[in-house]
């Protein structure tokens, strides 16, 4: 590795996934593409995106009501063109995953199914400082249990000094609250430092103690290679608008695992889209569940946001998560050099790398920059650099396989460099 455009260049031209960056629109600076690094907190468009838009509002037009029914893709089973997508780029059966609503109403729906605390079995375990709206939705759960949260949610801090959780420090927590565990939940990819977690050890871990566990994915959806059924994942639920590329407030997807969601008995909130499809329009009295993730909708689907998602699902299918997690770990390799020599050779910078080594992360790297960040943040938007900031003082930089190049990475570093 080097910190010439050369050697950008020539990576980018190796690069057997660099055409799908023209697959994107890219905002501009100074009539030129920026360097998008911004796409943990919300991806580029698709260009396919519009034209899927436009077919359904044509359908509209065209048809009006019974647009439900004709069409190329009628909005009856618009659900179903996504679904088996989805499936795939989160490791699951088709029947164990649905899109719907948006992500914090899903962890609600899902909590209802699986977090069931007893007098004796009522703790929840998730890592300090997640997402707020995780942290909400979390708090709010145990109090409409009877619950205190002091006494039921047990937050998982880095050691001090640290600012990422060790993996065997989670699995010994894990392990001591055993007991009183109801359910154990955890972000994929904590938001602000980029740590990635191991799914699959704090899966296993929780179901030795004989609690449930579930995933905030909505960082690693898109992001990292998962295998939600093989790990045996309880639940899960992810936004689209960030690594998925589906817009802004875009549709949310939702993994249960077939165990339970095979079972007509689990509990759920009920609504009408989730009622067996055959005899929802009997509308008759006693829900009867549809088989798999399915059962648990309430409401029609979000056609023009589902349709977004289509177009951006598509292209996962196309480029595959195993080619996208390389090019990722290379991306991110190249960032962290990047960012370490520009240091080393300006030293009006001055940064601390809080994200882990891989394979502790994904496509993030977050910069803890002290009291000059807010300067550099700045220095960094005037030259076409668009990043993250993140109070309070924290840069956060994601390189999206799908669209960002070596050579974005590049200008990125030039960027740094000329910094005073």
């Amino acid at each position: 590795m080097n910190l010439s455009r050369a050697y950008a260049l020539e990576a980018d031209a190796k690069d057997p996934l660099a055409a799908f960056r023209n697959q994107f629109f890219f905002p501009k600076h100074q009539g030129e593409p920026v360097a998008y690094f911004c796409g943990n907190s919300l991806g580029l468009q698709p260009v396919q995106t519009g034209h899927y838009l436009k077919e359904e509002l044509d359908q509209w037009a065209q048809h009006g009501v019974e647009g439900h029914f004709n069409g190329t893709r009628p909005w009856f089973h618009y659900h179903k063109f996504l679904t088996e997508p989805a499936a795939r780029l989160v490791g699951a059966k088709p029947l164990e995953v649905v899109v719907m609503n948006n992500l914090t109403v899903n962890l609600h729906l899902l909590m209802v199914s699986f977090y069931r605390p007893t007098a004796g079995r009522f703790k929840i375990l998730m890592e300090a400082a997640a997402f707020p709206s995780d942290m909400y939705a979390v708090e709010s759960q145990v109090r409409f249990h009877g619950f205190n949260p002091d006494e039921a949610i047990v937050e998982l801090k880095p050691r001090e000094g640290e600012y990422a959780l060790r993996p065997d420090d989670i699995l010994e927590a894990i392990g001591e609250h055993g007991p009183a565990l109801s359910l154990v939940f955890f972000s994929g990819v904590q938001y602000y430092t980029g740590q990635a977690f191991d799914l699959k050890a704090i899966t296993k871990a929780a179901h030795e103690q004989g609690a449930l566990v579930g995933f905030d994915l909505a960082h690693a959806a898109g992001n990292l290679r998962l295998s939600l059924h093989d790990w045996g994942v309880d639940f899960a639920a992810w936004c689209s608008y960030k690594y998925l590329n589906s817009g802004p407030g875009g549709v949310s997807g939702v993994f249960i695992h077939e165990r339970h969601a095979l079972n007509p008995d689990t509990p759920r909130f009920a609504g009408w889209w989730g009622h067996k499809e055959d005899e929802r329009f009997l509308m008759q009295k006693g829900y009867i569940p549809e088989p798999g993730a399915a059962g648990w909708q309430l409401s029609n689907a979000p056609v023009l946001s589902m349709a977004a998602h289509l177009a951006s699902l598509e292209l996962f299918d196309q480029a595959g998560m195993e080619a996208l997690w390389q090019k990722s770990e290379q991306l991110t390799a190249y960032l962290e050099y990047t960012l370490l020599e520009s240091a080393r050779q300006n030293e009006r910078l001055s940064f601390n790398i809080i994200t882990p080594p891989l394979p502790h992360r994904g496509a993030q790297i977050s910069v803890l920059c002290g009291s000059g960040g807010r300067a550099l943040f700045q220095h960094l938007s005037e030259q076409g650099i668009v990043a993250d900031w993140r109070e309070p003082d924290v840069i956060r930089l994601a390189p999206v396989p799908m669209y960002n190049s070596f050579d974005d990475v590049y200008r990125l570093g030039a960027a740094l460099r000329s910094f005073v």
